[in-house]
């Protein structure tokens, strides 16, 4: 039996939301939107259903927010209405997992995947595959907290108070066109004491899917009643900033945050990620003005309370390393580290699919069933079905799948645990110099939290084909308003404080650079983190490094010996050593920025010549 909810879209569907979608998809004012198919909404009994069982409680059925406003005063019963918005007739808010899934097929916003564990909605977000950071600007209010304290450069880019609002009145007024918009009110944080309000209004079902699945989830409708947002997102996707220019932006989309006004618009870009980083983001503002510690890492934790922290890039392994059978996942991106410990910022995970098979990474692998939803992966026809192959990245590198965190067995039901014994930092190094671990000193720990050395890896931004060097301050420059000093000071306290141990594993190149050498194999990379994680990496023989100073392991249980001493994997030995200065020198160009600035200088700490 349909849903009173279901029933509601199922009348209005075919005469409303899918004629708004294709008409959006056929008019030139619309080129970045996808090509939604509405062929299953003419008729309904086309549409698949949940293959999840029914006769017993699945995590899914806690999340029991759901609210369907109808009529005149659908945005007033919403909360929408002080927004401006106040045209639509139904607000969808808080839509369940089975509604949701229901919806998006009704709305003909993507096809079905016949995933092996389950069907899985996938949808297509057109040329916008990954974050587009130069399409983002926070306004600069002058004289005011964020003024003052936030890092104005190419990525933190100021716009005017001016512009946010003549953006803020184009959203408005498109809202104030359509019949129907979804609305999602949740959290960020899953320590009460810094946990924020976020509210999200968007155009369609799956995106209201995709922050269902990312943040963390009301269980009940009660849990909203008080709700007032902290930050609101209005998401216009399907519409243009053609006088872009005349604003000064930098195209016509744009994806803006008025911290003062607590909320930010997008226009233009479909892809999912704009929403879950942008309020990151902002968690990275929020934290340190109250002394907490926000981190771009993975996190997970033993049966004896023992954490680890994975800092990284997109593509260096956060999320498939912290997705350990052996360990509970706490979350996979974003977190805090506070008095009380750490926390996961999510609700759930968003891993990428590239070449994904359940040998190489099962708990990903099987977490892709109903509830999931994949993002630009490829579908090939198999009697009737579709088929999701992870192989095939003709559309882009960065295909992804974003799911609840219940998804993953063994994840830790309270997102919390004790101050970590371990902290990692992720380095996909594209000369193939560093080697696949490395012990580091506290000051070294600072160094290489400071310079982030990673590469952008194919597909996780717009522009980007292969993987290119590049120093990402704190292992997450491009989510860090203030100062990267700040957070490294945060660090340095926790360090201090708990005595966490720091290592530095190398999920990329051996053998030579991108292009000569080969990428290291996850079991390697596996190996190296299971011997921090079970400790017996402390009975370990080590070399200092003489040029970057680190202690590397001369054994690993499961890496072979020759790994760890990555010039023995060059043919050419002369040309790793030139790499290898080459790589040196790029460190410390890049750290003289950093000196004489944060509570102390580390410079010392980094490589020799």
């Amino acid at each position: 039996m349909l849903s009173s909810s279901t029933r509601t879209i199922l009348k209005h569907a075919s005469r409303t939301a899918v004629r708004s979608f294709s008409s959006r998809v056929g008019t030139s004012n619309f080129p970045h939107a996808p090509a939604f198919k509405a062929s299953s909404v003419s008729n309904p009994k086309t549409r698949t259903k949940s293959t999840l069982p029914t006769d017993h409680h699945e995590p899914r059925d806690d999340y029991q927010a759901s609210r369907t406003f109808e009529g005149t005063d659908a945005c007033l019963k919403a909360k929408i209405s002080p927004l401006g918005i106040t045209g639509p007739s139904t607000i969808h808010r808080n839509l369940t997992f089975q509604e949701l899934f229901e919806h998006e097929q009704a709305n003909g916003e993507g096809l079905v995947a016949r995933a092996e564990y389950g069907d899985t909605f996938t949808v297509d977000t057109g040329k916008f595959t990954g974050r587009s950071p130069k399409d983002k600007f926070i306004v600069r209010n002058i004289g005011s907290d964020s003024d003052k304290n936030i890092d104005w450069n190419d990525i933190n880019q100021p716009t005017s108070p001016e512009v946010f609002e003549e953006l803020y009145n184009r959203t408005v007024a498109h809202f104030n066109t359509v019949d129907t918009a979804y609305v999602f009110d949740g959290f960020c944080g899953a320590n009460p004491k810094s946990q924020k309000k976020v509210r999200f209004v968007h155009e369609m079902a799956w995106q209201q899917h995709f922050v269902t699945n990312m943040f963390i989830r009301p269980e009940t409708e009660a849990d909203l009643e008080d709700f007032e947002p902290d930050f609101t997102v209005i998401n216009c996707c399907s519409q243009v900033v053609e006088d872009w220019e005349d604003l000064g932006l930098h195209s016509d989309t744009a994806v803006v945050f008025n911290i003062e006004k607590k909320t930010a618009v997008i226009f233009g870009t479909w892809y999912g990620g704009e929403n879950k980083k942008g309020i990151f983001s902002l968690m990275n503002y929020w934290l340190p003005m109250n002394g907490d510690f926000p981190m771009h890492c993975s996190a997970n934790v033993g049966k004896n309370g023992d954490s680890t922290l994975f800092f990284g890039l997109s593509g260096t392994g956060k999320t498939t390393l912290s997705a350990d059978p052996e360990r509970a996942l706490i979350g996979d991106d974003e977190h805090g580290w506070d008095r009380d410990g750490i926390f996961n910022f999510e609700g759930g995970c968003y891993a990428k699919t590239i070449n994904l098979s359940e040998q190489t990474e099962p708990d990903i692998y099987r977490a892709i069933k109903t509830d999931a939803m994949l993002e630009n992966v490829k579908l090939n026809e198999k009697e009737g079905s579709q088929i999701p192959d992870y192989f095939d990245v003709s559309k882009t590198q960065n295909g992804r799948v974003s799911y609840p965190i219940f998804h993953i067995p063994n994840y830790h039901k309270e997102q919390m645990a004790d101050h970590p014994n371990n902290i990692i930092f992720l380095s996909c190094d594209a000369f193939g110099v560093l080697p696949p671990i490395a012990k580091l000193s506290s000051g070294q720990a600072m160094y290489h939290f400071i310079s982030g050395y990673t590469a952008k890896v194919a597909g996780t931004e717009r522009g980007i084909k292969e993987p290119a060097a590049t120093f990402s301050a704190c292992f997450g420059a491009a989510f860090l308003p203030l100062h990267p000093t700040r957070y490294a000071d945060l660090l340095q306290e926790k360090l201090e404080e708990h005595g966490s141990s720091a290592y530095l594993v190398n999920s990329g190149w051996s053998g030579g650079p991108y292009g000569e050498g080969d990428r290291m194999s996850i079991k390697t990379t596996r190996a190296c983190v299971d011997a921090i994680v079970n400790g017996s990496i402390h009975d370990a023989e080590f070399k200092i490094d003489p040029i970057f100073g680190f202690r590397v392991p001369t054994s690993i249980e499961g890496v072979e010996p020759h790994l760890l001493n990555p010039k023995s994997t060059w043919e050419d030995q002369d040309a790793y050593d030139n790499k290898a200065k080459e790589l040196a020198t790029m460190y410390i160009k890049n750290f003289e920025k950093y000196e004489g600035q944060g509570s102390m200088d580390y410079t010392k700490f980094g490589p020799k010549l």
